[in-house]
């Protein structure tokens, strides 16, 4: 069914628990609108379904309300672009730098890229953001996420600082490229990447593909890489699987293989942190394979799991929460 509402022409879906939600297109020609956030701005409580045709799209977006979904209209994400410049020495801080701000429930996104060039036309390294997610519920299919340093803000919503309001958020990234070089995947959200491939690109000082920072003991949040590639550019070398951002950082790889660049040792402190952060760390691996996955030299601290203990990271157990959210069933 199709309804016209202030001039624009919206195709009637069913949404999430049987709503009604519209489909909004985004296109240089013939669509309801041109660029991503008007689309955005325009979508009802109800939520709505983004269709967004190829091209490039170089502007920065926020998503505060829930049920938004983003399609890229194609079979190559990269023909579908979401890119912008900012870092953390142009805006407030590395938080402020995202191009995509999602901090909205039960948000898709899928066959797209989402960047941030600002490492391509500066020569001032910075921290400069793609995507930064603290909504709940996030999965992202066959996405491109392009960086440098702190690519990807997997984030909860505010649990570092104390507070008592924290909420953590659940994130599915399945068959995902995400590329950086330092810290290119942080922040304290739960998150499980599946199949994806993680991506170094060279950096003077090597790189950390993790900087999670969960800030308390037993924090229900982690990151869990499951049947993932870690590859790299020529050049890229020197690589750790993760360091602590906070005291409590907790990522686990299961099934994943890992190309040269990744350091025997696997896993690095915060090396400027008052004490060592590696004794109160959960750091882990199941059945890691490839030229970087041998075991006999990994830091102490960090533990190869049985398969009984990786069990529990398998998705459907490791994302259910309280709702029995299972973000497979999601498409």
């Amino acid at each position: 069914m199709r309804l016209e509402v202030a001039g624009l022409a919206f195709l009637v879906v069913c949404g999430v628990a049987g709503a009604q939600m519209k489909t909004i297109t985004v296109g240089a020609k013939g669509a309801d609108f041109t660029t991503i956030q008007a689309a955005v701005d325009a979508a009802p409580a109800t939520g709505a379904v983004i269709r967004i045709e190829p091209g490039v799209y170089r502007e920065v977006v926020h998503v505060d309300q829930s049920h938004i979904q983003f399609r890229g209209q194609t079979d190559d994400p990269s023909k579908v672009e979401l890119v912008y410049g900012n870092s953390a020495a142009s805006t407030c801080g590395t938080s402020c730098s995202a191009t995509l701000f999602v901090t909205g429930t039960d948000f898709i996104a899928t066959d797209m890229t989402i960047a941030n060039d600002y490492s391509k036309t500066s020569d001032v390294p910075s921290q400069a953001v793609a995507l930064s997610v603290r909504g709940d519920r996030a999965v992202f299919r066959h996405v491109r996420l392009l960086g440098a340093q702190d690519t990807l803000y997997a984030a909860s919503g505010h649990c570092m600082n104390g507070a008592v309001n924290c909420t953590i958020s659940r994130q599915y990234y399945a068959d995902c490229y995400i590329e950086g070089h330092v810290d290119f995947i942080f922040g304290d959200a739960k998150a499980v990447f599946d199949h994806c491939e993680i991506h170094s690109i060279p950096h003077i000082a090597g790189g950390y593909l993790t900087a999670q920072s969960n800030t308390r003991p037993g924090q229900d949040s982690g990151y869990v890489f499951n049947h993932c590639k870690l590859t790299a550019d020529e050049g890229a070398g020197n690589v750790y699987l993760g360091r602590p951002w906070r005291d409590y950082a907790t990522v686990v790889y299961l099934n994943t293989w890992m190309g040269k660049q990744i350091m025997p040792a696997g896993w690095s402190d915060w090396k400027s942190a008052p004490a060592p952060r590696l004794p109160m760390t959960t750091y882990a691996e199941f059945n890691s394979t490839g030229p970087g996955a041998d075991a006999k030299d990994r830091e102490p601290y960090a533990k190869q799991l049985t398969a009984a203990e990786a069990a529990k990271y398998e998705t459907k157990a490791y994302m259910a929460g309280n709702d029995g959210w299972n973000p497979e069933a999601v498409k």
